[in-house]
């Protein structure tokens, strides 16, 4: 059953000041979500091949460097693409905020409380078993060990999106891995408070994510800038499967070290259905 949206219309996965395609409609009126609020003037374009930030004004180039992204182009074929959504069409797509639904196959957390639960986690999806391996063939990814993979699928028809969040970093380890299936789209990283050479004033850097890519998010675009994937720059039908990892607390050395190892030997099982 479909949760409260916004202003209490029960069409939608919706909450809070977030909206979607479907409750704007409902309530017949347009909702404004956070991504959607202009951001400045202040928009340059990540380059992967020299890791910089980079814009054109008035004839003028900008730049600045930018840490904490890799990309990786055609990380599965045509043909992997086609099995992986299949396969995932086959479970249940879950509503979710700001017009996504979504697929979780990790341990339940109560990130406020701070608690994790075990029982219940029965590791990662079978299809997800080889796409792991080929993960660790990156040296950036090498010692990679997810426990966590979220599913999301993002539809123009549902005015698709995320807002501008940090992931947690109490759980959730140093690296964010997210493979970008059927549609080419846009991540906007932002800095609220901006960054030093531009006066504090508010800057967004668009990283281009291909079809078939994989993405990585660490270091400062880990914990220094927000993520978000706007409603505009949804076309088609976008599925994703972002992989998180553990933190230093749940590893070998960490006062969770227990958990985490219970969690870490259910998620390679690769027997995980979507909770």
């Amino acid at each position: 059953m479909a949760s409260l949206g916004f202003r209490g219309a029960s069409v939608c996965g919706c909450k809070g000041i977030r909206t979607c395609l479907t409750c704007e409609k409902a309530v017949g009126k347009l909702g404004l979500t956070a991504n959607e609020i202009a951001k400045g003037s202040q928009e340059f374009t990540y380059n992967p091949l020299s890791g910089q930030a980079i814009r054109c004004v008035n004839g003028v180039q900008e730049s600045f460097p930018f840490p904490g992204v890799f990309l990786r182009e055609n990380f599965v074929t045509e043909e992997e693409e086609r099995d992986l959504v299949s396969k995932m069409d086959e479970d249940i797509w879950r509503e979710s905020q700001s017009g996504r639904t979504k697929q979780d196959f990790g341990p339940k957390v109560n990130f406020k409380k701070r608690r994790v639960r075990v029982g219940g986690f029965c590791g990662l999806p079978s299809i997800s078993q080889k796409l792991v391996v080929r993960m660790n063939q990156e040296p950036l990814l090498n010692a990679f060990q997810p426990v966590e993979q979220c599913n999301l699928d993002y539809n123009p028809q549902r005015g698709s999106s995320i807002d501008p969040h940090l992931d947690d970093s109490w759980l959730w380890g140093e690296r964010l891995v997210t493979i970008n299936l059927l549609s080419d789209t846009i991540l906007t990283m932002s800095l609220d408070e901006g960054c030093g050479q531009f006066d504090q004033r508010d800057v967004s850097v668009y990283v281009h994510l291909s079809r078939r890519s994989l993405v990585v998010l660490y270091g400062e675009a880990r914990h220094q800038w927000k993520h978000a994937i706007h409603r505009r720059d949804i076309h088609n039908r976008r599925v994703c499967s972002t992989f998180r990892e553990l933190s230093a607390e749940f590893l070998p050395g960490g006062e969770q070290a227990d958990t985490g190892s219970q969690l870490l030997d259910i998620a390679s099982t690769f027997h995980g259905v979507p909770l």
